[in-house]
């Protein structure tokens, strides 16, 4: 039976005739279609997006055809150690499949390489074996990695690498991505570090990046001999870094890359500099062990933080540095009230103050002069809620490091004890009797005693406290505030060595004297056993009436042989505090010994108070 046919159904395909191939079929098509530029170039930038999602490029390169029957890999091509190894082929050869394999793929050649690179690098970084991976490379790594630059650099001067590119590829693989190949990339001319990170949207995310990385490194440089090559790696990358944060972080001229949107490289240089320090001074206010990562982290950091690490910029970037890093320090993490100032700054004498903090405190001295110091700290104090450790700690360190820190603090304190009573403000005055404490606390050799400075500021008739009732009412009513919290010495300086005050106003000093009397009661402390030559840098808030009164007659007699007259000290205890001078004093005095064939200065002490 025949079968019927439907119009148009296919039918045996005769002998001259034959099937038309895909890419006819598509040609035909095309032909019927208009010519449109622009769906062109959507439809190739649509490819392109495709190719770099879904392409495998991890293995483009193991494998380049070269000579016929022969076959080069990446890795014999970046080993040195190879017989195959060669710069120019290399360079030239990898140039060449790079430019076919991306017209096979459509797609622009420097986009190809970049990714290819990229891609190399991750390898090298993945390869390592050695503790150090993480952070920094080792031999085989580095050798690789050096060859592999010189292969990038070929790309550069022939125009087939893309920068933008090779950022972004860097990015996508930033956890594998070891902070010495960045390192590499920046002195090799490659991609610099402010290129790199300017290249990534989320400023966050780059701070976080190079932060953790930074430390890392950080860390592992303290463990390393100083004689080994990583160790030099490691300073070389740590020095540069820090030259390079603080020149695009504190750079006077910061461009603009419009008028709506900052460079964002600034933000990151300086958002990770506050990081860094802000990781070392908890380290330090945590009291870790020295031994600790975190401890050596921070000291790490803070030997970077050296005048011959930035003294290499030869711009003002150093100093707004180290403006900034010392404000960094003084307002780092406020918590400390005053009154907690008050009670525990005895701890925090130059000689109590962690080395680190005080070597850094010197590094930051060397770069600013002292009145720029003085005025900065002011600065800090009056805009910011300070760290009240860390600004009495560094007050310490100006004492200790600058001769003339004497006057400026004495200037700086009168100045604002001026402020205070022209205001009657409470905080001014704070202020300026822990400044002259913490001072006194480094000694007479550098400081006036609080005792010479309480007399000599509120003792005489001039002092500010004398124009008015209302000056007096404020003295003795902060005064007062400070009874719970004072030291036994403060009270016992402020009844011996009390305000002048006016005889209708006396009875404002006796209020005070009797609420200071009944603190010390409380504290199990005798007015009358307070030395001549208070020391409030002594561990103990009260020395023993025979100790001291030994050092206040070894003082008495130092003094006596320098001046040749009795100390005005003296001759007012054998007056007003008969007690403690006939107990203790002239015991400590005349106790037993050898006469020497000589008279010496005791003997010629002792004949001076008998006439």
């Amino acid at each position: 039976m025949s079968v019927s046919r439907a119009p148009g159904a296919a039918t045996h395909q005769r002998p001259g005739n034959r099937r038309r191939t895909l890419p006819e079929l598509l040609a035909g098509r095309a032909r019927k279609m208009k010519l449109d530029p622009e769906r062109e170039q959507k439809l190739r930038d649509s490819a392109v997006r495709l190719l770099r999602r879904q392409l495998n490029l991890s293995h483009l390169l193991l494998e380049v055809e070269g000579p016929p029957h022969k076959k080069l890999s990446l890795s014999q091509l970046i080993d040195r150690d190879s017989p195959k190894a060669h710069t120019g082929l290399s360079s030239s050869l990898i140039g060449s499949a790079l430019r076919d394999q991306a017209s096979q793929l459509g797609v622009p050649v420097a986009v190809l390489s970049s990714q290819v690179v990229a891609s190399s690098i991750v390898q090298i970084c993945e390869a390592g074996t050695e503790p150090s991976h993480g952070v920094l490379l080792d031999l085989e790594q580095r050798k690789k990695l050096s060859s592999l630059l010189e292969i990038t650099q070929y790309l550069l001067a022939h125009s087939m690498f893309s920068r933008l590119s090779f950022c972004q590829e860097m990015w996508k693989v930033q956890n594998s991505l070891l902070l010495e190949a960045v390192w590499h990339l920046h002195k090799q001319n490659v991609v610099s570090l402010p290129e790199l990170l300017e290249s990534h949207a989320d400023v966050q995310a780059v701070v976080a990046w190079l932060f953790r990385n930074l430390h890392g490194l950080c860390e592992q440089s303290e463990q390393m001999d100083t004689s080994c090559p990583q160790a030099d790696i490691a300073r070389a990358v740590l020095s540069d870094f820090v030259q390079l944060l603080v020149l695009k972080g504190f750079q006077t001229n910061s461009g603009l890359r419009g008028e709506a949107e900052p460079e964002r490289m600034p933000q990151v240089a300086v958002a990770v500099l506050q990081r860094m320090l802000a990781s070392a001074l908890e380290a330090l206010a945590a009291g870790v062990q020295e031994e600790s990562s975190a401890h050596r982290a921070a000291r790490c950091w803070f030997s970077m933080l050296s005048g011959h690490t930035c003294s290499m910029i030869s711009t003002d970037s150093p100093k707004s540095f180290f403006r900034h890093t010392l404000t960094q320090i003084l307002t780092h993490k406020p918590v400390l009230k005053v009154s907690d100032a008050i009670q525990m700054q005895r701890e925090w004498s130059f000689a109590r103050t962690h080395p680190l903090l005080t070597s850094l405190y010197r590094r930051l001295f060397v770069v600013v002069s002292p009145e720029e110091l003085v005025g900065h700290v002011q600065e800090v104090l009056e805009t910011h809620e300070v760290n009240w450790q860390h600004v009495l700690s560094c007050v310490s360190a100006l004492v200790i490091c600058f001769p003339e820190a004497r006057r400026l603090v004495t200037d700086w304190a009168a100045r604002w004890l001026a402020r205070a009573f022209e205001n009657f403000d409470l905080d001014s005055m704070v202020t300026v009797f822990l400044l002259v404490r913490q001072a006194a606390l480094e000694g007479p050799s550098l400081f006036l005693s609080y005792a010479d400075w309480f007399q000599a500021s509120f003792g005489s008739a001039r002092g500010l406290h004398g124009c008015s009732k209302k000056a007096l009412v404020f003295l003795f009513k902060f005064l007062s505030d400070l009874v719970p919290f004072e030291a036994p010495h403060y009270l016992q300086v402020h009844i011996l060595h009390p305000p002048l005050v006016p005889s209708k106003y006396r009875f404002l000093l006796t209020d005070y004297v009797s609420l200071a009397r009944t603190r010390l009661a409380d504290l199990k402390v005798s007015i009358e056993n307070m030395g001549l030559y208070e020391d409030l840098s002594s561990p103990g808030d009260i020395t023993e009436p025979h100790s001291q009164a030994s050092q206040d007659v070894e003082k008495a007699i130092a003094v006596f042989e320098h001046t040749g007259r009795i100390p005005a000290a003296v001759m007012e205890a054998s007056i007003f505090r008969r007690p403690y001078y006939v107990s203790h004093f002239l015991p400590a005095l005349l106790t037993p010994r050898m006469l020497p064939r000589v008279p010496d200065g005791r003997a010629a002490f002792v004949e001076a108070l008998k006439r």
